[in-house]
C-alpha cells in the first residue's frame, strides 16, 4: 500500500508537470497572432487584396494592404471568437463526458487544423480560417481538461489553475518560435508538421496522466486514475460538493458516502447559479477586459506599422518583443493564485468556511486585474511607439491575471458539478461582445482614418465599470462576516440570558 501511495503522488507531481508544459506549448498559441501575421504576410496571403494607389504627387505609386489587414482581423475574430463561444458547449461536453472524451476531441481538432495550416498557401488563404479555429478551440479543450488538476493540491488549487492559465498565454511564443525559424530558412509548413506530430505525446498522456472522467474536489483518500498497482478508485463530483460545506466547517477529512446514503443536502442548480448577480457580473467583468485585449492583439501589426512609418524591420523588432514578453505570462499568474490562496493555513474566522475565505481573498485579486487592464488600455492609448514596451508588459501582466482569475473565480463561487458549463458559458457570453472588435477596426480603418485614438479612449471609459465586480464581492463578503458576527452576538446574549435564568 505504501508503495503505491508514492506511486500516487509520483503520478500526481507528472501530471502537473506534463500539463504545464502541455498548455505552454499548444493551449494558447492564438495569441501569439502578431507573429504569425507577420509570416503569412512576408509569404503574400491575402496579397491580391493590396492594390496601387497614387501618392502625393502624379509620379509616386504606394501599395494599400488596408483591405489585406481588415482579412487578418477576421481571421483573428472568428478564430478568437469560436475560441470562447464553443466552450459552453465543450464545458457541457467535459461535465458530461469526462476528460477522456474532451481531450480526444481536442486532439482531433488540434490536428486538423495545424495539418490545414501546413498544406495551406497564398493561393489558398482561406484555410486560415478552419485552421486557427480547429487550433484555438483544441487549445482552450487542453486548458479546460487541465484546470482540474488543481483539485489534486487542494492548499495550492487557485495558484495551479492560475498557473496553467499563465502557460495557457505564454504558449503565444509558440508562434514566435516559427516566426523565427521562418526567418533562419524553414518554411511555416515544416513547423506546422512538427506541431501536429506532437499529437501522439496527447495521446499518451490522456491514457497514461489524465482520468477517464474528473478529478473530484475535495479530494478523496488514496484518490488514483490511470495505470495503477490496484484498483483505481472513482468518485462522482457532485457526490463530493455536497459535502464541502460540511468538511470546510468541521476542519477533518471527510470520507466519501456511498452512492446510496448520499448526504441530503443538495447542490446548487445550474439555473440558480446562472441568475446569481455573482454570474452576471463576472460576465461584465471579463466581457469587457477580453475585448480590449483581443482588439489590441488583433489590431497590433497595423498598429505598429503606422507607429514605425512603415519601417518592417522596426515592425518586427516590436512584435519580437511583444511576443517575447507573453513568455512571462507564466511567471506573471501564479502571482493572481498565490494572492487568491494567501489564506490557506491560517486559521479561519469563527463561523467562517473555507468558501467564504477564498470568496474574500478573490476581491483582491479581480481589483488588481482590473486596474492592470485599465492601466494597459490608456498606455495602448498614447500613440507613442517606444511606450508600448510599457503597453506590452501590462497586456501581459493583465491577461495572466484575467483568465488565471476567471477560473479560479468559477472554481471558488460554484459547485464544481457546474464548472464546465459556467466556465463555458462565461466564454461563450463574452465571445459574442469581442465580436465588436471587428466593426471596430473597420471604423478606425474608415471613418477615422486608421487613427485608433477615439476607440482606444472609448474601450478606457468602458475598461471602468469593471471595478464594480470586485467592490460587489467585497461589499457582500462584509455583510456576511457582520451577518455572521450578529448572529454569534445574539446566540452569545441568548446563553447569558438562559443562565441567569437558572
Amino acid at each position: 500500500m505504501q508503495g503505491c501511495e508514492v506511486g500516487t503522488r509520483l503520478r500526481y507531481r507528472l501530471t502537473l508537470a506534463s500539463g504545464m508544459l502541455e498548455c505552454l506549448g499548444f493551449a494558447g498559441v492564438l495569441f501569439g497572432f502578431a507573429s504569425l501575421m507577420f509570416v503569412l504576410k512576408e509569404d503574400g496571403y491575402f496579397s491580391q487584396l493590396c492594390v496601387s494607389v497614387p501618392g502625393t504627387n502624379d509620379t509616386t505609386i504606394t501599395t494599400d494592404c488596408s483591405r489585406q489587414d481588415e482579412q487578418f482581423s477576421l481571421v483573428f475574430t472568428i478564430a478568437s471568437f469560436l475560441n470562447n463561444f464553443l466552450t459552453l458547449v465543450n464545458g457541457y461536453l467535459f461535465d458530461r463526458f469526462g476528460t477522456m472524451v474532451t481531450r480526444l476531441l481536442a486532439i482531433c481538432l488540434y490536428t486538423t487544423g495545424t495539418l490545414l495550416l501546413a498544406f495551406s498557401s497564398p493561393a489558398f488563404s482561406e484555410l486560415l480560417f478552419p485552421a486557427l479555429c480547429c487550433i484555438c478551440v483544441g487549445g482552450i479543450l487542453l486548458l479546460l481538461t487541465n484546470m482540474q488538476v488543481g483539485n489534486l493540491f487542494p492548499a495550492h488549487r487557485s495558484t495551479i489553475i492560475t498557473l496553467y492559465n499563465g502557460a495557457f498565454d505564454s504558449s503565444s511564443v509558440v508562434f514566435l518560435l516559427v516566426k523565427v525559424l521562418y526567418e533562419q530558412g524553414i518554411s511555416v509548413r515544416t513547423s506546422f508538421l512538427v506541431l501536429s506530430s506532437c499529437s501522439i505525446i496527447h495521446l499518451l498522456r490522456t491514457f497514461l496522466l489524465m482520468p477517464r472522467t474528473h478529478i473530484p474536489y475535495p479530494l478523496p483518500q488514496y484518490y488514483t486514475y490511470g495505470l495503477d498497482c490496484g484498483q483505481a478508485n472513482t468518485y462522482n463530483v457532485e457526490q463530493f460538493e455536497s459535502m464541502r460545506d460540511r468538511t470546510s466547517s468541521a476542519g477533518e477529512n471527510v470520507s466519501p458516502e456511498p452512492e446510496e446514503t448520499k448526504d441530503s443536502r443538495k447542490v446548487a442548480s445550474f439555473r440558480s447559479c446562472v441568475l446569481s448577480w455573482f454570474f452576471l457580473w463576472h460576465v461584465l467583468w471579463l466581457s469587457i477586459m477580453q475585448l480590449r485585449h483581443y482588439l489590441f492583439i488583433g489590431t497590433l501589426n497595423p498598429m505598429l506599422t503606422r507607429l514605425a512609418n512603415d519601417d518592417p524591420d522596426l515592425v518586427s523588432q516590436y512584435t519580437n518583443a511583444f511576443a517575447i514578453i507573453q513568455m512571462f505570462g507564466l511567471l506573471c499568474a501564479p502571482w493572481n493564485g498565490l494572492i487568491m490562496d494567501r489564506h490557506k493555513g491560517k486559521p479561519l474566522a469563527p463561523g467562517e468556511t473555507e468558501q467564504e475565505a477564498d470568496l474574500r481573498s478573490s476581491s483582491l485579486s479581480l481589483f488588481l486585474t482590473s486596474l492592470q487592464c485599465l492601466l494597459f488600455s490608456v498606455c495602448a492609448s498614447i500613440p507613442v511607439l517606444p511606450l508600448q514596451y510599457l503597453t506590452f508588459v501590462l497586456q501581459v501582466s493583465s491577461r495572466s491575471f484575467l483568465y488565471g482569475g476567471h477560473a479560479a473565480f468559477i472554481s471558488i463561487v460554484f459547485p464544481a458539478c457546474h464548472f464546465g458549463k459556467l466556465y463555458g458559458l462565461v466564454m461563450s457570453m463574452s465571445a459574442a461582445v469581442s465580436l465588436l472588435q471587428y466593426p471596430c477596426f473597420t471604423l478606425v480603418k474608415g471613418p477615422l482614418d486608421g487613427d485608433p485614438f477615439f476607440v482606444d479612449i472609448a474601450l478606457t471609459l468602458l475598461t471602468v465599470l469593471v471595478f464594480i465586480h470586485p467592490f460587489y464581492i467585497f461589499i457582500h463578503c462584509r455583510k456576511v462576516a457582520r451577518r455572521r458576527e450578529d448572529n454569534m452576538q445574539t446566540e452569545a446574549n441568548g446563553s447569558k440570558m438562559t443562565e441567569a435564568k437558572l
